[in-house]
């Protein structure tokens, strides 16, 4: 048999959908894996911010087109890409074990957030790091920076930022360990909704594909992704709005964090919520509403209203 990957051509995407190649091989031995590599949107418009031109979703829509033309048989995404509501006829099929959730601090002046000086530039074009940014360190400057990794770091390099912020778990995959001068902790900086983590999606009538699948999936990164999805479809947030939510299961109790901001970092919203006992998507849904019963609801009226 035969399963064919849908997946960006960036360096990051590639690696991730080998990696689900390899996982497959592994635990199916007469299978046979296609990489169909392509270009979106997303990787073709770089010289606007994401929030302005359409979303994250710009990443996944062409890749979601090869599953509902039968291009592709599965397509591999960084779950922080995927919007909260999929097309008819597809699911996420699958979370991979997720890795390191947090941001990282790369630079070749400093050290650490903490050590930058008045007006450096950081080069971020998240929303959600902007706002938080913003809000705990108001003497730096904030640049756009969109690309893939590597182009990123090549900014970096010629002097065009003092800093970037990237996320941790990129950075890794694609053996850049050692650009990384600070872990961001989650207190500084909250993280995207489901950044660490490998989805995969397919046709939700396709339940060979889904067999085969089955062994990929990680339960307990499931369990957080669920809550913190479910909290972003609640609040109806994307790309415009800086909305950040990281869950966390230990012992069987599920804690989720969850933010919302204004993008100058004027305003924030948190809440936390802890349950050993509620589903996970019924806690993402109570994180939501009570953001909304402290202020989340004007700072959200505000950005759609712009």
């Amino acid at each position: 048999m035969k399963i064919r990957i849908a997946t960006r051509k960036s360096p990051l995407a590639l690696w991730q959908a080998n990696y689900v190649k390899q996982r497959l091989l592994a635990n199916h031995e007469d299978l046979m894996v296609e990489l169909i590599p392509m270009v979106t949107q997303g990787d073709v418009l770089l010289d606007s911010p994401l929030s302005k031109i359409g979303g994250k979703g710009l990443f996944v829509k062409k890749l979601e087109q090869a599953l509902l033309n039968n291009v592709a048989d599965i397509a591999v995404h960084s779950i922080k890409d995927v919007p909260a509501q999929l097309p008819p006829g597809l699911i996420l099929a699958t979370v991979c074990h997720r890795d390191d959730v947090r941001d990282a601090f790369v630079s070749n002046k400093y050290e650490s957030l903490e050590h930058l000086p008045y007006g450096a530039i950081i080069g971020t074009s998240s929303l959600r790091r902007q706002c938080q940014l913003r809000a705990k360190y108001p003497n730096i400057l904030i640049k756009d920076l969109r690309g893939n990794v590597g182009s990123r770091l090549n900014k970096l390099d010629n002097r065009e930022y003092d800093a970037i912020i990237l996320a941790t778990a990129g950075l890794k995959r694609l053996g850049f360990d050692n650009r990384i001068k600070q872990y961001i902790d989650t207190d500084i900086i909250l993280p995207a909704v489901g950044q660490g983590a490998i989805g995969i999606e397919t046709r939700a009538n396709d339940q060979v594909i889904m067999d085969l699948l089955a062994p990929l999936e990680d339960p307990n990164s499931r369990t957080c992704i669920k809550a913190e999805r479910a909290m972003n479809e609640a609040l109806q947030g994307g790309c415009q709005v800086p909305i950040a939510c990281y869950a966390k299961l230990t012992n069987e109790v599920l804690t989720i964090h969850g933010l919302v901001g204004r993008i100058d970092g004027s305003k924030i919203t948190q809440v936390k919520l802890q349950s050993s006992g509620i589903p996970a998507e019924e806690l993402g849904k109570q994180l939501a509403k009570r953001l909304l019963e402290q202020g989340a609801d004007e700072i959200l009226q505000e950005l759609q209203g712009e």
